[in-house]
Parts: C-alpha cells; structure tokens; sequence
C-alpha cells in the first residue's frame, strides 16, 4: 500500500500515564539491547523525517537504559570530502554494527533521494539511481542476520513552525536551528514529492518504513519507541542468559548465600 503522510497528522495528545508509560517501555528496550548484546545480534534504526520532528528526542529516549558500550549513535550531515569522493553508501556501510551491537541512524543513506535530489546536490541520474542501490543495500544487511527498522517522523507545517519559533525564543534551543532549516522549510512541497517517490520505491517487504505523527511529542514517543521495541524483540530470542553454576558457587560462598535448592 501506498503510505499518505497526511493520514499521520492527528496530532492527538497520548492517552495514558505518559513517564509510566516511557519507563515500562524503556525497561523493555533495555531487556531486549541486553538480548542483542548475549545472543549476538545486530540492528540498525534508521530515523528520517522533517526538520523539528523530533528525531532527537524519540533517539535520546530509546538509547536512555542501554549499555553505553554496546550501540552507536551517528548524526548524519553533509558528507565529508573524503566520504564525497566515494559512492554515496561508503560512509554508511563504516558505520554498521559490529555483532551484539546496535547502531541509531540519525538521518541516514536516504538523503542520496530526499535532500539532495531536492537541493540539487545529486544529479538526476544519480538520486533515479539511488532507490534500487538502496533496496539492495538494505536487502544485503537484511540478509546477513541484520535487523533493520526505519522510522520516519512527520509533522504538519504549523507544528514545524511553531517548534522553529520555539528554537528562536529559548536561548538554549538556538544552536538547534541554522539556514538550513528554512531553505527546507520553503521547499517543502518539493520534499513532499520525494517522500512520496521514496516510500513507493523502498518500501519493501525486507525493509518496510514505519510512519510515526509527530505532531505530539509524547504520543510519538510513546508511538515509535513501542514500534521499535516491536521490530527489534521479533528477531532476537529474549531469554535470559543462564547462571554459570561455577561463577553462582563462587558467588553464593563469597556473599555468604545458601546453596539454590
């Protein structure tokens, strides 16, 4: 089917216990990282959206109880010059996971068909070309045991605004908003024509996008930490490590304990 932004714009305030809510799932989140970790598998969360979504806030969210160690954020900007003199998947495939790992894309290998087909930074050729590189980039991980979950995060033009205004107005928020944001911002109908085109061509059955409305942010978190948790719980086996019975005897002696019955 077809994915229609508009019909992720309710904005509906959540409906529930909102910091019981984010503590029940982040102690799920924080179970199945520690599955990754003993079972050794690796993920990858990719999130894309509009500037102002809050991609930030749903990453900082999900990564809040999980080992330090064992995941990787990336913030994805403009490539480097020596990622630009390479094939536009270059950057990303240094930065995938490592087994009993998982890496959180902030914006990620869609950019090659979001902004710079719309700001001119790839030609016509190559952002065409990019949606089958793409597909069979994210059917190789897929295929090698990766577990790949794609986030897209929408927002109605008034929410946006209203947050682009809020980073002007909180003196601590400023750093968050550049140039950028409002060269975006006046293409937005351009950038709805790409989203449109990038659903269509890599929404797929290995790697399918899941829309989240971002126009509550509570409700989105809510929303998207609960779909990731779901996708990434599906592929991994959630069962526990086993006691070592030679590590449990030292133990139990050492710390004074009772034998297990």
């Amino acid at each position: 089917m077809t994915i229609d932004l508009s019909d992720y714009e309710d904005g509906a305030d959540f409906d529930g216990h909102y910091k019981k809510a984010l503590a029940k799932l982040q102690e799920r989140l924080s179970h199945i990282h520690t599955a990754h970790i003993v079972h050794r598998r690796r993920a990858v969360v990719v999130f894309e959206g509009w500037d102002a979504a809050g991609k930030g806030g749903i990453i900082k969210r999900l990564t809040g109880e999980w080992d330090p160690r064992y995941f990787e954020v990336w913030p994805i900007a403009a490539p480097t010059p020596e990622e630009a003199a390479h094939h536009f998947l270059w950057r990303f495939w240094r930065r995938l996971p490592p087994v009993h790992n998982i890496s959180v894309f902030d914006r990620s290998w869609y950019g090659r068909v979001l902004v710079e087909r719309v700001e001119g930074f790839a030609t016509e050729t190559d952002w065409r070309r990019g949606y089958d590189e793409i597909n069979e980039f994210e059917r190789q991980q897929v295929d090698t045991g990766t577990t790949l979950v794609k986030i897209f995060i929408h927002v109605t033009q008034k929410t946006q605004d209203k947050r682009l205004q809020d980073r002007l107005d909180h003196p601590w928020k400023r750093w968050k908003t550049g140039l950028d944001d409002y060269r975006n911002r006046a293409k937005r109908a351009e950038y709805l024509e790409a989203m449109d085109e990038m659903f269509r061509r890599t929404d797929t059955v290995l790697a399918p996008w899941i829309v989240i409305d971002g126009n509550d942010k509570k409700a989105a978190r809510i929303a998207a930490l609960t779909a990731i948790a779901d996708a990434l719980e599906a592929q991994v086996p959630m069962d526990p490590p086993v006691l070592d019975p030679k590590v449990e005897k030292v133990a139990r002696k050492a710390l004074g304990l009772k034998s297990a019955a």
